[in-house]
């Protein structure tokens, strides 16, 4: 394989979420997997200013992760709370119910790089907003944790 060539960071806006009105704030991130060509891993670095987070606070039913801080200090949000620098590494198994989300409450930029399995098909809960994504293929659809749907 050669080497790859890095794309730049495509920065995203800060919009609150449409169904829990939760906003995480900016971030920036970097689609390594998609550069390379592949669709059988995830692969991305993300980039985190001050005040943001990574993502509702969540688990996947059928999607491990695994994080490897590259810069900066964030907070692993979990049950409890963990600080994370760069160096540090944090893993979530597929159907593992522990919901989990960074946060930068630094006062600097941090960036990490998170691996997944990238499947086409996951039920992703979000613990704290009564929500779960049932995700497959292109399509989205949401229901409450009980799995009443949400229209």
């Amino acid at each position: 394989m050669p080497k790859i060539e890095l794309p730049g960071w495509t920065e995203h806006d800060s919009q609150p979420h449409p169904l829990t009105g939760q906003n995480d704030g900016p971030y920036a991130d970097k689609a390594l997997s998609k550069a390379a060509g592949m669709s059988g891993l995830g692969v991305r670095m993300e980039k985190l200013p001050p005040g943001s987070a990574s993502s509702h606070r969540h688990w996947h039913e059928t999607e491990d992760e695994f994080l490897l801080m590259l810069s900066g200090e964030l907070v692993l949000v979990e049950d409890e709370e963990t600080v994370l620098r760069a160096g540090d590494c944090a893993a979530w198994k597929a159907d593992s119910p522990v919901g989990h989300c960074l946060q930068n409450r630094s006062d600097a930029d941090a960036s990490f790089l998170i691996v997944s399995a990238n499947r086409e098909k996951d039920k992703v809960h979000y613990p704290d907003h009564d929500l779960t994504l049932h995700r497959e293929g292109g399509k989205r659809d949401y229901t409450r944790l009980d799995g009443t749907p949400i229209k």
